[in-house]
Order: structure tokens, then C-alpha cells, then sequence
């Protein structure tokens, strides 16, 4: 006869088991409820974080759009300036070496003067008398001193205002080409969106840098600029303008040019020629140094990029190969090798760089010998041609003086507006 076995084990009421079920749908429903929560907050977040993420981005653009504009604006300006400055520059040195050979021009005139009066003092007895002539050429004597004073006066002003002239250009061009850097920076960065190839993560990318201004100081320093060029260039055109009425008085004054010592005239002519020479000669060996060092120049340059090239390749292999996995992320003798490829390669980079620096330190001062060398050679140039036309003039000793000139008749004439006459011994200026 069948019996009924009993599986041994606990066995739960059926109230255990009704209270496991409805905690079970309680926790459910708790973790349904949270769950939702969560995502609720999560879509909030999201749209919160996109929205100011779209407008942060949109805000920083149309900022660097006003920024582009502005720094186009103040660029747009020193373009004009600097124009400006290099007319004025061309324009002030032919009025300097105008003066400069209106100055030249009244040695001949003193010398006559001087020779006229040691002839006269050759006079004997009653003849040894004060007449009109001696007291005319006294009086022309003392009037070419005081122009020549005048006049180097008027060319020691006009070289200051060119240094200073020069000088100004000088700090427009360095603001200028700042301005275009920054200005192509912004929009390199005005053209960077989330699809752009070149955006990365960098390090501490919100530091301040060294040397970095205010807004207020980059203003200000603008406003100074423009200031400083509108008065440089307003004390230029009034010292031009003053250098001018004063040649032309002078040479109204003094009609006709003088004779000077042919020998001595003569002799200046060859030492000038002889400096020249030497000047040209000194320009020729600079620029073959040149040539050379420009040539070393780009063969560093070439190594340089070389390793450059090579470095990128080690750092690559040790940035890739930091992906290993596991025990497989080991420091073996391909980790030590690119280590010491690196290092080796950092310090050869050092080596070239410095190598370049010194290079380029050295083309520099070449430049800067090869520009005193030409403007010598110019100078002396110039030194040569006025010499020359002192020797020229000495054909022309009874020519009248305003024939003798038409350099400066041709450009006074091509002035606008006509530069105004001096009256009562002062100078009124348009």
C-alpha cells in the first residue's frame, strides 16, 4: 500500500508568502519612482546644460565678432597713420637735404666775403678807409654766419624729428602686426565649432599668461599710439613748413653764390670717392656673409624640423603604446629605448634651437652692419654730390642765385597750399 512522503525543509504560512509578494511590488514600484525621478532630472539637466552651452558658445561668438570689428577698426587706422608717417617722412628728409645743401651752398659765399675783405685790408694810407663797400661786405658776412647758423639749426631739428619720426613708425608697425596676429587668431577661433578637426583638450587652458593686459591698458595704449603720431606729424609739418620760408628767405637774402678754394673742394671730392669705395667693398664681403650664414640658417631650420619630425614619431609610440592592457603594460627595453630616444632628441632640438638662436643673432648683426654700411654709403653719396655741385657752381659765380637753384623753386612751387611770406621779421605759418 502507497504512502505520502513529506519533503523535509521550512515551509513559509501563506501570509509570509503574500507579504514577500507585496513588498516585492512596493520596491518595484519605489525603484519605477526613483528611476523616473532620475530621468526627469536627467532631461532637465540635459536641456539645462545644452541651452547654456548653445548660448555660452553664441554669446563668445557674436563677442568675438565685435572684438574683429574693433581690432579691424583700430588696424583700418594705424594703416592710415602709418601712411601718413612714411609721407611725412619722405617729405621732411628732401626738405632735410635741401637744407642741408642750402647749407653747403653758403660756404663759397663766406669765403669771397672773407677773401674780399683781407684783399681790401692790403690797402695803403688814405685808401684804408671805412667806405659802403667795406661796410656792405662786413654786413653780407655776418648775414651768411647767422643763415648758416639758422640753417643748421633747421637740419639738427629736422634729423631729431625724423629719429622721432622714424622711431613712432617703428611702434605703429610692431601695434599693426600684433593686431593682424590677434586679429587672424579670433578668426581662426570665430571659425572653430564641434565638427572642426583641430580641437583637443589642453592643459590649464584658463591661466592667465605672463605679460597679458587690460582692456583698459590695450585702449589706452590705441589712444596713445594715435596721439602720439598725430603730434609727432603736426610737429613735422610745422618744422617743414618753418624749414622752408626759412631757405627761401635765405635765399632771397643771399643772390648770388661765392666762390670757394678749388684745392681744398678737390681734395674732399677724392676722400669722399676713396670712403665710398671702401664702404662698397665692405657692403660686397657683408653680403656674402650673409649668403652664407642664410644658408647655414636653413639647414638648421631643416635638421630642426627633421628631429621635430622624429620626436613626434617616439612620443606617438610611447603615447600608444600606453594602451596595453593588463600585465602587458610593462616598462620593457621598447618602453627604455623611446625614453631614451625622447631625451636624446630633446636635447638635440635644444642643441639646433640655441645653434639657430645664435645664428640668427648673428644674420641680425650682419643686417644691422649691412644697413649702417648703406646708409653710410649714402650719406657719403650725398656728401659726394653736393661737393660736386660746389665745384659745379664755381662756373656759375655770375649767375643770380634763384638760377642757380631751380631744385628748390620746383618744389616750392609744387607745395599746396603755397607756404605764406614772413612779415615784420616773424614767421606766420598756415
Amino acid at each position: 500500500m502507497a504512502t505520502l512522503s513529506t519533503k523535509p525543509g521550512q515551509r513559509f504560512s501563506l501570509p509570509e508568502w503574500h507579504n514577500n509578494s507585496q513588498l516585492i511590488s512596493a520596491d518595484a514600484e519605489h525603484q519605477r519612482s526613483a528611476s523616473h525621478q532620475v530621468r526627469q532630472e536627467a532631461r532637465a539637466l540635459r536641456n539645462e546644460t545644452n541651452n547654456k552651452a548653445k548660448w555660452d558658445e553664441q554669446n563668445n561668438r557674436t563677442r568675438l565678432t565685435d572684438r574683429m570689428t574693433l581690432m579691424n577698426r583700430w588696424k583700418e587706422n594705424l594703416d592710415k597713420r602709418l601712411a601718413d608717417l612714411d609721407a611725412e617722412i619722405t617729405a621732411l628728409t628732401k626738405v632735410k637735404e635741401m637744407a642741408e645743401r642750402a647749407l653747403q651752398a653758403k660756404n663759397l659765399p663766406l669765403d669771397v666775403a672773407i677773401e674780399c675783405l683781407t684783399f681790401r685790408e692790403s690797402r695803403r694810407v688814405i685808401d684804408v678807409v671805412r667806405d659802403a663797400v667795406e661796410v656792405e661786405l662786413r654786413k653780407e658776412a655776418k648775414m651768411i654766419e647767422e643763415t648758416k647758423k639758422e640753417l643748421q639749426q633747421r637740419v639738427s631739428a629736422a634729423f631729431e624729428q625724423l629719429c622721432l619720426l622714424q622711431e613712432t613708425h617703428q611702434q605703429l608697425s610692431c601695434d599693426r602686426r600684433c593686431k593682424a596676429e590677434a586679429l587672424e587668431l579670433d578668426r581662426m577661433c570665430h571659425s572653430l565649432d564641434v565638427n572642426s578637426s583641430n580641437i583637443s583638450f589642453k592643459v590649464n587652458p584658463t591661466r592667465i599668461p605672463n605679460g597679458t593686459t587690460t582692456l583698459d591698458q590695450w585702449d589706452q595704449n590705441n589712444r596713445c599710439n594715435k596721439e602720439r603720431a598725430e603730434a609727432e606729424l603736426k610737429a613735422s609739418t610745422l618744422l617743414r613748413e618753418t624749414t622752408l620760408v626759412t631757405i627761401a628767405q635765405t635765399n632771397k637774402d643771399l643772390e648770388v653764390q661765392r666762390v670757394a678754394t678749388e684745392f681744398a673742394l678737390r681734395k674732399r671730392i677724392r676722400d669722399m670717392e676713396k670712403a665710398h669705395d671702401e664702404l662698397k667693398w665692405q657692403e660686397q664681403n657683408t653680403l656674402e656673409e650673409i649668403a652664407e650664414v642664410e644658408e647655414d640658417i636653413r639647414r638648421l631650420e631643416k635638421d630642426l624640423w627633421r628631429k621635430m619630425q622624429d620626436l613626434k614619431v617616439a612620443h606617438t609610440r610611447l603615447e600608444t603604446r600606453t594602451y596595453r592592457s593588463l600585465v602587458e603594460l610593462c616598462r620593457d627595453e621598447v618602453q627604455y629605448g623611446l625614453t631614451d630616444e625622447v631625451h636624446q632628441l630633446e636635447g638635440s632640438i635644444r642643441a639646433l634651437q640655441q645653434k639657430l638662436a645664435e645664428a640668427q643673432s648673428a644674420l641680425n648683426a650682419l643686417y644691422r652692419q649691412l644697413h649702417r654700411i648703406q646708409t653710410d654709403i649714402g650719406y657719403k653719396a650725398n656728401s659726394l654730390m653736393l661737393d660736386n655741385k660746389c665745384l659745379e657752381s664755381r662756373k656759375k659765380l655770375v649767375v643770380p642765385a634763384e638760377k642757380c637753384m631751380p631744385e628748390f623753386e620746383a618744389f616750392n612751387r609744387s607745395m599746396d597750399p603755397p607756404f605764406p611770406q614772413p612779415q615784420s621779421g616773424k614767421l606766420e605759418l598756415a
